[in-house]
């Protein structure tokens, strides 16, 4: 039996020629030097799925917002009318921490195009058993700029305090405990990631004296 190879006859030398690997330009493209850098955005062009196609800060603003709110329409709003003042707080302090914990940052992770692209847009990055703590201590300083941002701006409108007026003329809602929550945790990563920069910077500066 004639091999195969063997029965190419002269109307089959262009489809032969199509098969054949181009090794010389692959060789070009694989030992190329001096080839001008790529942005990160313009590699991004080139990057398909939906992950790539949402704009960060969409994602990053979109998750805190929606879980802050909702976490303050079923613990709030559903255990007001069992709970008050500290006891609700704590309470409020320990559903945001473990929201916070186990989806907000497991949701960021999984929408990050790449793996760790989103670690600065969280406070505890680690995954640990001990991180769900953390979380709730980080929420309830949150939660206290928020309560205090809230009897602030009640106290220059009523001119009291909103634990001691009739007339609350900011009640606490979804919306804007959502948006406050968000904001606030935006701020203090925002310092977080400046601290982080600051120290990066010093080491960097002392190790270049070293040498």
């Amino acid at each position: 039996m004639a091999n195969k190879k063997e029965q190419f006859t002269e109307e089959d030398a262009p489809l032969k020629d199509y098969y054949e690997l181009k090794t010389d330009a692959v060789d070009r493209l694989i030992n190329a030097k001096n080839a001008p850098p790529v942005s990160e955005k313009e590699i991004k062009k080139y990057k398909g799925g939906w992950k790539h196609s949402i704009p960060t800060w969409v994602k990053i603003v979109f998750v805190k917002f929606w879980f802050g709110g909702a976490i303050c329409y079923f613990f709030l709003w559903g255990l007001g009318m069992y709970l008050q003042n500290l006891d609700l707080l704590a309470v409020l302090a320990i559903g945001l921490g473990v929201c916070t914990d186990l989806l907000v940052n497991n949701l960021l992770k999984f929408l990050e195009p790449e793996k760790g692209d989103y670690d600065k847009w969280m406070m505890v990055t680690v995954r640990k058993f001990w991180s769900i703590f953390l979380n709730v201590l980080y929420s309830a300083v949150l939660l206290f700029f928020i309560v205090q941002t809230y009897e602030t701006v009640n106290r220059l409108i009523t001119g009291t305090t909103a634990a001691n007026a009739e007339y609350v003329a900011v009640p606490v809602e979804p919306l804007l405990f959502g948006l406050l929550y968000m904001g606030f945790d935006m701020m203090f990563i925002f310092i977080k990631n400046m601290v982080k920069k600051a120290f990066h910077d010093a080491e960097a500066k002392v190790s270049n004296s070293k040498r």
